[in-house]
């Protein structure tokens, strides 16, 4: 049976559905936040020390945190995943489910468009946590790694991991999608996400001499966010942290120490 048919077919009970859709979105989960764990912390963990945005290494208790925690959130996301096709199904929300009922510019068009929303909605939910009655229930999880490894990504509070998961019936509500145009949008996600959690900086030093900083985020940027706390709130681009002024104040700076340091900075 196809892929598309497990996750999606009509023919699937709610509890087969959200266990078809658990075992996808930790795949993708563990595929690429293992790589990255494999290659940053393995592999090249010497070589690339001197782009390490934290000059150390999460010790292994807090590594099994974030994974134990992440096995958690991948079960919430496959229930909210399950009931948006449900829901979806039975005509509620917009989804489509043949690719010729809109044209295929429009196909393309809805994974820009649901980047996006994800980005807005990441924004302003993120900073609604950060809220003091808020924080303790909903975030506080995820910022117990002050220094994130790719493990991370997923690292949520039950429902924390609900608010994340909810850019699903929200974007399949307010646009019409096809589910393979929301598939890639959570392969962008994934990739940003873990990427913005390995720990170390990749992006080249001329960027911040660069118009491009105005809108792309960086990896600094957000350890900078699980360091202090506050500010450095955006997800995939820099737009809405620059808009509200909620940049850290030495973002651009801490960028540029990072990105300056000489290769020969190794672990030893």
């Amino acid at each position: 049976m196809k892929v598309f048919d497990l996750l999606f077919g009509a023919n699937h009970s709610f509890v087969e559905r959200s266990l078809y859709t658990t075992i996808e979105v930790g795949i993708r989960y563990f595929l690429f936040a293992g790589v990255a764990w494999v290659l940053g912390y393995w592999l090249f963990r010497n070589r690339w020390f001197h782009r390490k945005i934290i000059a150390r290494f999460p010790g292994s208790a807090e590594v099994r945190r974030e994974i134990g925690y992440s096995l958690l959130t991948l079960l919430i996301f496959g229930l909210v995943g399950a009931g948006t096709i449900a829901a979806s199904r039975a005509g509620w929300t917009q989804m489509y489910w043949k690719i010729s009922d809109h044209s295929r510019a429009w196909f393309f068009g809805s994974v820009v468009c649901t980047i996006l929303l994800h980005d807005t909605y990441f924004y302003w939910t993120h900073r609604m946590m950060h809220l003091r009655w808020l924080f303790p229930t909903f975030h506080r999880v995820h910022h117990l790694s002050t220094n994130p490894s790719p493990w991370a990504s997923y690292s949520f509070a039950p429902a924390e991991a609900v608010v994340e998961a909810g850019i699903f019936p929200l974007a399949v509500s307010v646009m019409p999608i096809h589910p393979a145009a929301f598939g890639l949008v959570m392969l962008w996600q994934i990739l940003f996400n873990v990427a913005g959690h390995t720990g170390y900086e990749f992006h080249p030093k001329w960027l911040m001499n660069n118009p491009l900083r105005l809108f792309l985020n960086t990896p600094t940027n957000h350890v900078m966010h699980h360091e202090k706390m506050r500010g450095n709130y955006c997800l995939y681009f820099n737009i809405w942290d620059r808009l509200m002024g909620t940049n850290h104040p030495d973002y651009e700076s801490r960028f540029r120490e990072v990105t300056s340091r000489p290769v020969s900075n190794a672990q030893r």
